[in-house]
């Protein structure tokens, strides 16, 4: 054990035991649980007011997305009604264009469903990469990595078989006891 220099500790004279000791005397076995304990419930309770603060946060920031995310949706609705009528309209002045540039109707008409059909086709292909993107999949192998959740391993254990590699990689690390593979 180590001896206490007087003075060391600025909370020596604090407590109400400290009036029944002279200065600089250790304070006794019980009085250092009873501080013990006393910081130790300080410390628990402060956690606790943290935890409801935290939770009460939360619950608020998702109040607040949730609202955010039906007014979004009620202005997306909006958005794409307008925005299908302005494209029909648009489509409707290029077809009286090139029908006026001597096209037949139906080449005017052909002409503008192609654009539709090409513009369509081009957004679902980027709809689906960025639904891919939101795959999460450096999380998935992470935790899979981890041993928590590895039951979507059959996709990518898919894609390993699909793709030749360039040179094996060691299950073990050499000089561990067993040779590289």
């Amino acid at each position: 054990m180590t001896e206490r220099v007087q003075g060391e500790d600025p909370r020596e004279g604090e407590s109400a035991g400290s009036a029944h000791r002279a200065a600089g005397e250790v304070p006794h076995l019980d009085e250092s649980i009873r501080r013990i304990r006393a910081a130790a419930t300080e410390t628990f309770s402060s956690g606790l007011d943290s935890g409801r603060a935290l939770r009460k946060l939360v619950s608020a920031d998702f109040a607040l997305s949730r609202s955010a995310l039906g007014r979004g949706l009620a202005w997306s609705a909006v958005g794409v009604v307008f925005g299908a009528s302005a494209w029909l309209l648009a489509m409707g002045a290029a077809i009286a264009l090139m029908q006026s540039w001597g096209l037949s109707w139906l080449a005017s008409i052909s002409v503008t469903a192609l654009f539709s059909l090409i513009v369509t086709a081009f957004a679902a292909w980027r709809v689906s990469v960025f639904f891919d993107y939101a795959g999460m999949h450096a999380t998935r192998r992470q935790l899979a990595r981890l041993g928590l959740f590895s039951e979507g391993d059959d996709d990518d254990a898919d894609d390993a078989h699909d793709k030749p590699s360039a040179s094996p990689t060691p299950t073990s690390t050499p000089g561990m006891g067993q040779p590289p593979q």
